[in-house]
């Protein structure tokens, strides 16, 4: 289990063990889906920092399948994890692509014995400090939308009990998205999908607009912007495009 500092809330208690109150609001969190102004890009970025918190994981990775069923990063709990998700998509390679192609967990020990099955993640892998990852799917019925990446800097670091509790994150999410959408027809939500996708092209743009008037990191800039926005009640996507349209907008995180 990787080290992370005590705060009160944490998914483990000071015996390493998972603390139920705050794992029953996680979950009650995940499945609170039909609420007004749903933000699913905001949805997917709390997902990851669910994940990563119940798991004690170093980083996680969220990957959606478009219209065409080619996956993309969607959201990550660090902003390394997310290239090196991009690295993957990249390449063709990796446990990701074996999750989604199957429906089924893939998990890997120690990624240095995995050089020949998948040599360009593996190296992008290892050079970006993580040992051990593991994929879990998001999926419903037979029907797999998506990817949960887990990365760590430790091998052998996926107990049974965390995966469990993973997958079953990943379900109820699932399960939420497709509650507040009310499809069951998976055309339907993948067209829907392609939407939060292109949305999240514009907060990509945003977080270099951000990071260039601050002069800080993107992963700073997503943070003063989520923030900004759950502070004031306002919709991630709606403050994204309106900055993209007007960057000097929002003064209070786009200005110094």
């Amino acid at each position: 289990m990787s080290t992370h500092p005590s705060v009160e809330g944490a998914a483990f208690d000071m015996n390493g063990q998972f603390s139920p109150s705050r794992m029953a609001g996680i979950f009650v969190e995940v499945a609170d889906t039909l609420v007004d102004e749903f933000d699913l890009i905001d949805f997917l970025n709390t997902l990851t920092s669910h994940a990563s918190e119940v798991s004690d994981t170093a980083a996680v990775g969220l990957l959606l399948a478009d219209q065409s069923g080619r996956l993309e990063v969607m959201a990550a709990s660090r902003e390394s994890a997310r290239l090196l998700e991009l690295f993957v998509l990249q390449n063709d390679e990796g446990p990701c692509r074996e999750c989604h192609a199957t429906g089924e967990i893939v998990v890997v020990d120690d990624l240095e014995r995995t050089e020949r099955r998948w040599p360009a993640f593996t190296r992008r892998a290892l050079d970006s400090g993580f040992r051990s990852v593991c994929a879990i799917p998001m999926r419903h019925s037979r029907h797999t939308i998506g990817v949960l990446n887990l990365f760590n800097t430790e091998k052998a670091s996926f107990g049974s009990e965390t995966v469990r509790v993973v997958q079953a994150l990943a379900d109820v999410a699932t399960i939420g998205l497709l509650q507040e959408r009310a499809v069951r027809s998976s055309e339907l939500l993948t067209e829907q999908l392609q939407g939060a996708l292109n949305t999240r092209i514009v907060i990509e743009q945003v977080k270099g607009i951000l990071a260039q008037q601050r002069g800080i990191g993107v992963e700073d800039a997503f943070t003063l912007l989520r923030g900004y926005c759950r502070q004031n009640g306002l919709s991630l996507t709606r403050v994204a495009r309106a900055i993209v349209s007007e960057p000097r907008s929002h003064p209070q995180i786009t200005q110094r």
